[in-house]
């Protein structure tokens, strides 16, 4: 039996009278066809040509090939193979079809660029696929894609690709400004990699108002060339709100503003005090000198500490932390809910916790004059801060003071020295100091801080931005935790802690879940070395590489310098992130052979899973299911990474908000950088960021790679990284969170 399909030389005008005789013939039989047929069709016809990948096929050889004998399949076939078709996996060769010679397929999550094109990372290979717009289909930015990708590219270039179909919709919720029209609205996308507006009809408005920030869902998205459709899910609130700008800026950026009713109904359920049985069958430490010291506004207090001299001359050090795992169990809503999350996001103006209130600023939280549940690590510390012994264990404890970072530093500077607690936190101080300078001596690096704090008014609105300040008093409590941190990972890891925890019986490494931090790739650090010469100073590498004790010794030197700060800056980009891990591959930037993170699990997840795994293991539980933590480990780190992003918008937001009203005054400011598009300047006074575009400069300008300047060919005037120079602020645009400024001559 042989059939035709068609004749038309055009492959589109094929497609289309496919599509309409389908169409037909689907309308006068609407269960002629199901999807799981359509599937075993596509699947049919694509192995068919795959066994003659060198040979193009009229589709009657094709439906010959796959022994299609009645008219009703044949339509069926030509509708199927027409999609296919359309949507590239198979080629048109005038009327014949083949196998797509020329590309290979591969899955991978799309990003997008806001200038219209983007980028696809393979899941399958270490290869990232430039994309272009009009190659993207019905793929919205986070969407994990099936791409065709071409076989070569050009020297120094991507190979391209083009989505074939989505595997997964990832973005289904979008936050942006709801602009309505007298019969239709639709939404403009905060996210600037969401290259589409969002249409919303008439009955799915859900009472938003013209201007007002919004999440709408994406309910339908199938072609490229009319807008995605949805409905408005929840009114954020007016778009010239500050408050609003920063929780819509957070959404969009999937962070979750509130908590699902069952999680809340879960956290009301867990009842404050304590059971006298729960408390009897801890170690009881109510009596020990225990205190916090936390930020002024702080309110889930997650850790705490206490120091006392012993008989022997060397220190017990207690770091207690909240023990949240009591409560929070595994497979519950509140944990998969909190794992989901993966960390607190600290915004400019607000804190979104990764537990409900209730238990992060109450049940768990270690406040003041109250008894607690805790899981602590007691350390024996020499005067020279050596751990020479610890247990680690449940217990129950009574916080006897809350300090501020500003009162505990009272206390150090040797203000209120009839208080009882002033004594403590000095010979706290005294270790910790201790510790610190033992940790540099081995190959620590101290980047220092340079985060800025920006003060708000009451509603929201900038009034000054200030560095924030690192006291002694915060050095005290990061030292500490550090402390409490390596030594549990030494706990499970170190071959001289084997027998502490091996009551499981089992010879094997126990999984567990470490905070690690690789060596910096050496392309980066080799252009780090070539940048700082430029400064004329050197580091030294080993192997294409820097030790972290030599990195360490060059931001020493840099200290106090007019190019302090972009050394810095520049050796904190060279470095690779820390991360998650079950394979313990030590931490390079503090020098670590052995980290977990363990001190704070009201706000981290990881600490929680560290939690979990140290009493498993203590009652001689069996071993972890790897590949179960391994994935949790990467959520967590890409959770953790998208906070930070977070965090840092909304401090720039505020930042540019503040800089709006000093539009066309002028400052002095130090060169932070040099490209070939212009200079970015910080402003010294107001701690923010803009650039001067190459098109606002009295001439031509060149940018010279090697020594990261950038110099005018007529007027011989030149700029690079660390230069004074004068500015004036020409313009600051919230929706961007960009400012542009100008040279002042």
């Amino acid at each position: 039996m042989t059939f035709s399909c068609g004749s038309n030389a055009d492959g589109q005008a094929v497609v289309a009278e496919y599509k309409i005789h389908t169409d037909s013939f689907l309308a006068q039989n609407p269960t002629a066809i199901t999807e799981t047929q359509a599937d075993r069709l596509r699947q049919d016809i694509l192995a068919f040509l795959r066994e003659h990948p060198n040979d193009a096929h009229r589709s009657h050889e094709i439906a010959n090939g796959l022994g299609i004998e009645d008219n009703e399949t044949y339509l069926q076939f030509c509708d199927v193979l027409a999609e296919m078709t359309a949507q590239q996996r198979v080629e048109r060769d005038g009327r014949k079809y083949k196998t797509k010679a020329t590309t290979r397929q591969h899955t991978g999550v799309l990003q997008c660029h806001d200038k219209g094109f983007g980028f696809v990372q393979a899941t399958d290979q270490d290869e990232e696929f430039f994309i272009r717009e009009a190659n993207m289909g019905e793929a919205l930015h986070g969407d994990l894609v099936r791409v065709a990708v071409a076989a070569r590219a050009p020297e120094d270039k991507k190979r391209e690709c083009e989505v074939l179909e989505v595997v997964e919709r990832r973005c289904t919720e979008v936050v942006g400004t709801f602009h309505h029209r007298s019969d239709f609205a639709f939404v403009e996308p905060d996210d600037q990699r969401i290259l589409q507006d969002v249409y919303v009809a008439p009955d799915a408005f859900s009472g938003a108002k013209d201007g007002e920030k919004v999440m709408v869902s994406i309910d339908r998205f199938d072609d490229r060339k009319a807008s995605p459709e949805g409905r408005i899910l929840r009114v954020i609130g007016p778009s010239d709100d500050p408050n609003v700008r920063v929780l819509s800026l957070a959404m969009s950026m999937d962070v979750k503003a509130d908590f699902p009713d069952e999680v809340q109904a879960e956290a009301e359920g867990i009842p404050v005090k304590i059971p006298e049985d729960e408390i009897e069958r801890r170690r009881d430490l109510r009596d020990k000198p225990i205190f916090t010291i936390d930020p002024v506004d702080a309110k889930d207090f997650d850790d705490a500490i206490h120091v006392e001299a012993l008989d022997n001359g060397n220190y017990e050090v207690g770091v207690h932390i909240a023990d949240v795992s009591h409560y929070v169990e595994p497979d519950t809503a509140i944990d998969a809910e909190a794992l989901e999350r993966g960390t607190s996001v600290y915004l400019v103006d607000r804190t979104v916790p990764m537990l409900p209130e209730k238990l992060s600023n109450k049940v768990c939280s270690l406040r003041p004059h109250e008894d607690k549940l805790a899981f602590s690590i007691l350390m024996e510390l020499t005067t020279e801060g050596d751990v020479v012994d610890y247990e680690i264990c449940e217990t129950v404890i009574h916080s006897k003071e809350r300090l501020t970072y500003d009162r505990a530093q009272d206390y150090i500077e040797g203000g209120y020295p009839d208080d009882k607690m002033a004594a403590d936190v000095v010979q706290a101080n005294r270790l910790a100091k201790t510790i610190t300078r033992r940790r540099m001596q081995e190959g620590a690096i101290d980047f220092g801080s340079d985060e800025v704090n920006v003060i708000l008014d009451d509603d929201g609105t900038p009034t000054n931005i200030v560095r924030k300040e690192r006291l002694q008093a915060n050095r005290l409590i990061e030292e500490f935790m550090l402390l409490a941190n390596r030594t549990v990972a030494k706990h499970i890891a170190a071959p001289e802690h084997v027998d502490r925890h091996r009551s499981n019986g089992t010879d094997e490494p126990l999984p567990f879940v470490y905070r690690v931090h690789d060596s910096p790739d050496s392309e980066e650090i080799q252009q780090l070395a070539e940048y700082v010469r430029v400064f004329d100073h050197e580091l030294p590498l080993t192997d294409g590489n820097a030790r972290s004790s030599d990195l360490g010794a060059l931001i020493d030197e840099v200290q106090g310098q007019p190019e302090e700060q972009v050394i810095v800056r520049a050796a904190l980009r060279a470095m690779s992130k820390a991360e998650y891990a079950v394979g313990n591959i030590g931490h390079y930037g503090l020098g670590f052979d052995y980290y977990s993170h363990f001190t704070s699990p009201i706000r981290r997840y990881p600490d929680l899973m560290v939690h979990r795994l140290l009493k498993r293991y203590a009652k001689g539980g069996s071993p972890a299911d790897i590949e179960d933590l391994a994935a949790r480990c990467e959520h967590c780190s890409e959770q953790e990474r998208n906070a930070e992003e977070a965090e840092r918008e909304s401090v720039k937001l505020k930042q540019v908000e503040y800089v709006k009203n000093h539009v066309g005054e002028e400052f002095d400011g130090v060169v932070s950088g040099v490209t070939k598009f212009g200079v970015f300047v910080e402003i010294t006074d107001l701690l923010v960021e803009g650039l001067v575009h190459v098109r606002e400069m009295n001439d031509y300008y060149v940018y010279d790679e090697s020594t990261y300047t950038l110099r005018g060919e007529n007027n011989g005037t030149s700029y690079r990284p660390g230069d004074s120079v004068r500015v004036e602020v020409a313009s600051a645009s919230v929706e961007d969170r960009e400012i542009d400024l100008l040279f002042v001559e």
